[in-house]
């Protein structure tokens, strides 16, 4: 795969190999960290203390990919919520945050069935779907999800809108997750990613309150584009890290106004991806 000139195919590819990555590893962490009969239950009885490893296990996960080679190649979006907020600001076309949507999914779907292989363990969690918590009302889980969504664009809002905190956007991530997951985990499980929760649904035929893990993190994705509009338009690139790493254009869809010509402006000149 040509890593500086990747084919529109090679993009949607690392980005459902990305997603699938996040979900086997992601979620073979939280079967080995939730299920009963795990020894890690028995070695960190603690649930919080497990739900901030497993938070900022869960999020190192992520960051990591953004600084692999699927990071430098697809920019590592790996969440619906993320190529929109992308899209958004002018950093995509439509037609390609359509087919990194649909990789996501797909590669969600297909990073869920090795769980299969924990057997009774994975089963006994379902396999780490998310549901909504016993004893909360559907709003409150959907303004859970809002909330945490809210929390993750703003934070890429500020750390991408400005370059001297931009390399350290990776570095953020886990740290974020290490905060929401043991505050929001009882409450909707906390997804703040659509395909997250939709692989695991798919494998296990948990459709609890699926919806919730649509809308919820849409509406917070769309919030946190709205407030800090100003820091969004200022992201030069659709990635989380390798900003430098995009010789034709094809993450900069938008670009920073030219100088006046007194010639006609030929078409084609901003570059389209």
């Amino acid at each position: 795969m040509n890593e500086d000139k990747p084919t529109r195919r090679q993009l949607f590819m690392a980005e459902m190999c990305g997603t699938g990555l996040l979900l086997f590893i992601g979620l073979s962490s939280v079967i080995f960290m939730f299920a009963e009969s795990s020894p890690f239950v028995a070695l960190v009885p603690s649930l919080t203390l497990r739900r901030i490893i497993n938070g900022f296990f869960f999020g190192s996960v992520g960051a990591t990919l953004a600084l692999s080679p699927i990071g430098r190649i697809s920019g590592a979006h790996i969440n619906p919520i993320v190529t929109i907020g992308f899209w958004l600001v002018g950093k995509l076309t439509g037609r390609s945050a359509i087919g990194y949507v649909v990789a996501q999914f797909c590669g969600a779907v297909l990073g869920c069935l090795p769980l299969l292989l924990w057997g009774q363990m994975g089963r006994s969690i379902h396999y780490g779907v998310t549901v909504p918590g016993k004893g909360y009302s559907i709003p409150t889980v959907i303004l859970g999800e809002v909330a945490t969504t809210f929390c993750l664009i703003a934070a890429l809002c500020v750390f991408l809108g400005f370059r001297q905190l931009r390399l350290y956007t990776p570095a953020m991530i886990p740290c974020l997750f290490a905060i929401m997951v043991p505050l929001e985990a009882s409450v909707s499980g906390i997804s703040v990613n659509p395909a997250r929760s939709f692989g695991p649904s798919v494998i296990s035929g948990v459709w609890e309150g699926w919806w919730i893990y649509w809308v919820g993190p849409l509406i917070g994705g769309l919030l946190a584009i709205r407030v800090c509009n100003s820091l969004a338009r200022r992201i030069e690139v659709a990635k989380l890290y390798y900003f430098d790493s995009d010789p034709d254009g094809r993450f900069r869809r938008v670009q920073r106004p030219q100088p006046v010509r007194n010639s006609p402006r030929p078409k084609g000149e901003f570059s389209q991806f």
